[in-house]
């Protein structure tokens, strides 16, 4: 592997605030995970052994859901671990590969552009109703996407930046 130059302090600084952004999304979906759990065992309680069947666990199970999915899909794009066709990368020159990495960093980059965007305006149209049984305003069920979608972009644009400084450290990149 050859030397990499070092890494610019400002680089080094947004690379830490990118992986404190990103541990914060892990403890964030491993409570959602932990909640949903407790919620799908008092909902269990509450039907056969009380006989009063606790309505608000699925309004709240599909909230939790959403944090877990779309804040786990920010994670896996910052980790490098989201769904990604390696074989083709791997399978093909150096200069190739790199161009296929910097192409797969921008379609995330637009992708989650995208989904900030509408997701955005998702939650700001819905945000005047409220969700039934529970009574949160409806915009909640789309604000998981748009802030995934913002992390997906900041984190494949700091993957970019890297790239472009000749830091980037990722496992598959330039071996």
């Amino acid at each position: 592997m050859p030397d990499t130059p070092p890494m610019p302090l400002a680089v080094k600084r947004m690379s830490v605030t990118l992986d404190r952004v990103a541990f914060a999304c892990r403890v964030l979906t491993g409570i959602a995970l932990v909640v949903l759990t407790v919620i799908f065992g008092w909902l269990v309680f509450g039907r056969y052994v009380l006989n009063a069947t606790p309505t608000w666990v699925e309004q709240v199970a599909l909230l939790l859901v959403m944090v877990i999915a779309f804040l786990g899909a920010a994670v896996g794009v910052h980790e490098n671990t989201h769904l990604s066709v390696l074989i083709l990368r791997n399978s093909v020159a150096r200069r190739m590969r790199t161009a296929l990495i910097v192409l797969s960093d921008v379609i995330m980059a637009g992708f989650g552009g995208m989904m900030l965007w509408f997701g955005a305006k998702l939650t700001i149209f819905k945000w005047g109703s409220l969700i039934p049984l529970i009574q949160l305003p409806e915009g909640l069920r789309s604000l998981p996407l748009t802030i995934g979608g913002g992390l997906i972009l900041l984190f494949s644009l700091g993957h970019l930046i890297r790239l472009c400084l000749g830091v980037d450290h990722r496992s598959d990149t330039l071996e």
